[in-house]
């Protein structure tokens, strides 16, 4: 009963009386241009197009003396100068539910997965919200713990922690995910696929992600061919999805990916809007979007759960320095480096333990594991200083004790830190390991005394 209940006031909203205010003007690539709704509509509003291929959704990019400029949540095929123009019953809200778990949408939050429709709940939430107020947040929680080696140990996530992962394409971005989804102490996932490939999209849920993780996710799906308002709208969609959790009280991981793309889908609809191209042909706009996207997630306020989220930011060429990397590095919360010449060698997950930091630290480890940390990173730091030498041959054995030890414990090291995604470890575990690494290699932990 409350299911049908749900599909009749889907359809009821649907089905709200519209007035038509408008009709099409011109069109010049994405942006349409429509006559008779200043005064009617404004920015981020939306109508409905009646082409001659069918109703056309469409969301107000701007306003000026010309007219109304929209952009297409589809594509303007078949529409025309004169064409009508309605407002649109459907607003930029949604209505979360906790039966979504286990469900594949698009960016408005329509099913796509086969699975029938969704189950409606009582509240609408807008997908574009304010984050909480700063000083309404509780502060990051203990460490969230992950399963994935490496990521425990030299880059911890605590409750409510936001985290860049940077890498470029082809590194092993989606398989970290993936691991994170399958085995991340949460007890919702909200994956964002934003400007995903098609092909890739069903090697992600059903390789990747596997019954196991989708079991408590929320996918949600925009790939690359689609228009950018909707690749937009599926990063504030998945957003919005992972806040309701929240609010209910449930530890909530986001994982995003890509940001990179999102900003992408906005520079071309601020490009298409008139704005001026700045840093490096990006508008204003997507500096300004990126940390609206961002500050929603993070700790939650009094009673309810946090957010803790990832994004993959797609770095070319390794550039840490592109606009969209380095400020997206000064809203997280630490970041993670992805690198080419460590997959190449074959240590999955790829990262670089010497560019990567959580700004957790030293919060998330006790004494003794923040001790194990210090110690086991300045080692292989040390192994790095040497490698070049040590390879060439021109490093003697004896000459130096740190790198005698340094070199005897590099190898167990990455061997015990590359990871299938089908395997997991508790923290406790790794920290113990790692320990005995270090004391078979020679190396000194010390420990703190009491």
């Amino acid at each position: 009963m409350t299911t049908v209940f749900s599909e009749l006031s889907s359809i009821a909203r649907s089905l709200e009386s519209t007035r038509i205010v408008g009709e099409v003007s011109s069109i010049v690539g994405l942006t349409m241009t429509v006559s008779g709704l200043e005064r009617a509509m404004g920015v981020g509003q939306r109508c409905v197009v009646e082409g001659r291929r069918g109703k056309v959704l469409g969301e107000v990019v701007g306003v000026d003396r010309d007219g109304t400029h929209v952009l297409p949540f589809g594509t303007w095929a078949g529409v025309t100068v004169g064409d009508p123009v309605a407002l649109s019953p459907r607003g930029d809200t949604i209505r979360p539910d906790p039966s979504w778990r286990g469900r594949v949408l698009n960016a408005l939050g329509d099913p796509v997965d086969r699975k029938g429709p969704l189950h409606e709940g009582l509240t609408e939430r807008r997908v574009k919200a304010p984050p909480p107020p700063a000083f309404d947040r509780r502060r990051t929680g203990q460490r969230l713990e992950t399963g994935v080696k490496i990521f425990d140990v030299f880059t911890p996530l605590c409750r409510g922690q936001r985290m860049g992962v940077f890498a470029g394409s082809g590194v092993g971005k989606s398989t970290l995910m993936a691991m994170l989804a399958r085995r991340a102490e949460a007890d919702v996932i909200v994956v964002g696929l934003v400007g995903e490939r098609g092909r890739e999209v069903q090697d992600f849920i059903q390789n990747d992600l596997g019954p196991e993780g989708m079991a408590r996710s929320v996918v949600v799906v925009s790939t690359g061919d689609e228009p950018p308002l909707m690749r937009r709208q599926a990063a504030w969609t998945a957003t919005a999805i992972a806040e309701y959790f929240r609010d209910q009280g449930l530890q909530v991981l986001l994982l995003m990916d890509s940001v990179t793309r999102f900003a992408t889908a906005q520079r071309e609809i601020g490009l298409s809007g008139g704005e001026p191209p700045t840093s490096k042909g990006y508008p204003p706009t997507v500096f300004s979007e990126l940390p609206q996207l961002m500050e929603r997630a993070g700790p939650g306020t009094e009673g309810a759960g946090d957010i803790t989220a990832i994004y993959t930011v797609l770095v070319d060429g390794g550039d840490m320095n592109e606009p969209v990397a380095d400020t997206v590095r000064g809203i997280m919360d630490g970041h993670v480096v992805l690198d080419r010449h460590i997959a190449e060698r074959g240590r999955f997950p790829a990262i670089n333990l010497y560019k990567s930091v959580s700004r957790m630290l030293p919060d998330c480890h006790t004494d003794e594991e923040f001790a194990v940390f210090q110690t086991a990173r300045r080692t292989l730091a040390r192994y790095a200083d040497m490698e070049e030498l040590i390879r060439i041959g021109a490093y003697r054995h004896g000459a130096d004790k740190e790198v005698d030890a340094a070199i005897r414990f590099f190898g167990p090291a990455e061997a015990f830190l590359a990871q299938k995604k089908e395997e997991s470890m508790a923290s406790e575990e790794t920290f113990a390991r790692l320990y005995q690494l270090l004391g078979e290699a020679g190396v000194e932990v010390p420990m703190p005394k009491g």
